[in-house]
């Protein structure tokens, strides 16, 4: 494999993309920026790659490809299986920013193997893998058209020293990701007509006795319990109680 004929200032810009979204990849691994390439299937052959399109002061198509272990983490995740483009798109917006103001389209979900084909048939397409030592465990790829002549901007965030991680559990890969988390009273069945005859002022009942604890839930999931409090103007909530795993809402 060798580099794509573009210039050594867009090489520069293509390193700043990687290195702006290996900052917000969430991997417990420190994998560093290697050299651009032009794109291979075979540069990563497993895991998951989310590609997706964006257009402003650069045209074009960027792909994130994610190694099999990061995959897994979001699948078995504890708090159920999360969503794999979530996670990775920050990466996406990252490494598009460095090109100028841009608008995202939504990521694509595919295999490695398939995205790296595509996009490696585009003129103007490259590859950095993003490696741990020498073995690659994520690539960014992406194809522009026309190439900016702009240099790699300053101030593009990295994840540290170059002083390798150690080797940390699945969750850890996790800690980026952005879930909703919501508070519940409690609950009520209602038919029909008598939804449609609230009105302002009308006392809907609960099935929660007074003084009970809130629900606190993850995407949905019940992950702990607490009381009410009020934090200068806004509600919150101190957590009274970790609940297990499956445990059932009251």
């Amino acid at each position: 494999m060798t580099a794509p004929t573009i210039t050594e200032p867009q090489l520069a810009l293509v390193r700043a993309a990687a290195e702006a979204a290996l900052a917000v990849l969430p991997t417990s691994r420190e994998l560093t920026v290697g050299a651009p390439m032009a794109a291979s299937p075979d540069m990563l052959t497993t895991g998951q790659a989310i590609t997706a399109k964006f257009s402003g002061a650069a045209t074009g198509e960027v792909v994130v490809v994610v190694g099999q272990d990061l995959a897994d983490a979001l699948k078995e995740s504890p708090l159920g299986e999360l969503d794999l483009t979530a996670a990775v798109r920050p990466a996406l917006e990252a490494a598009s920013r460095t090109f100028g103001p841009t608008v995202l389209d939504p990521g694509q979900l595919m295999e490695p193997g398939v995205a790296l084909s595509a996009i490696s048939a585009k003129d103007g397409s490259v590859a950095v893998p993003l490696l741990d030592g020498g073995e690659i465990r994520a690539v960014l790829a992406m194809a522009l058209s026309p190439w900016p002549s702009d240099t790699a901007p300053a101030g593009v965030a990295t994840r540290g020293g170059s002083a390798a991680a150690p080797m940390r559990g699945g969750l850890d890969m996790l800690h980026d990701v952005e879930m909703e988390v919501s508070a519940e009273l409690g609950r009520t069945r209602m038919s029909v007509r008598e939804l449609l005859s609230l009105s302002p002022g009308a006392i809907v009942e609960l099935d929660r006795a007074a003084g009970s604890p809130a629900d606190l839930l993850v995407n949905g999931r019940l992950i702990a319990r607490g009381e009410v409090v009020v934090i200068d103007e806004n509600f919150g909530i101190r957590i009274t109680e970790i609940v297990s795993p499956g445990t059932e809402r009251e």
